[in-house]
This record gives structure tokens, sequence and C-alpha cells, in this order.
């Protein structure tokens, strides 16, 4: 179970840093919302659904800001 979990979270962690959009916050809004979804998901199989999307969240919405930081440029 516990390695069903980890690959899970890394497969999220992969999808919600590419966030969608063309500005940085609309970006770091929708990976973060999808960060979110996931960490609250996550979180619902330990239970503690709150505790994981708040995490999933910060998470989500940090990934999306570096993406399009990179994908800007601006950090390599």
């Amino acid at each position: 179970m516990r390695a069903l979990t980890l690959s899970t979270v890394l497969a999220l962690l992969l999808v919600t840093g590419s966030g969608c959009g063309d500005t940085t916050t609309s970006r770091s809004l929708s990976a973060g919302a999808m960060g979110a979804a996931a960490g609250g998901l996550i979180g619902s199989l330990s239970g503690n659904f709150g505790a994981g999307a708040a995490i999933g969240a910060g998470v989500g919405a940090v990934s999306g800001y570096l993406f399009d930081q990179h994908k800007k440029g601006n950090i390599d």
C-alpha cells in the first residue's frame, strides 16, 4: 500500500507541475487546484482530507510557479 501511495504522489506531482494557462498566475492557480484535489484524495486515504488538500495545494502552486518561470527562461 505504501508503494502504491508513493507512486501515486510522484505521478500527481508531475502532472500538477505543469499546470494550465499562459500566465504565471493562471499556471500557479490551476496547478494549486489540481494539487489540492490530488492531496485531498491522498489525504483521505490516511483519514485527513483537509491536511492533504492543504499540502497538495501548496505543492501544486509552487510547482506551477516554478514551471512557469522555467518555461519563461528565468530559471534553469
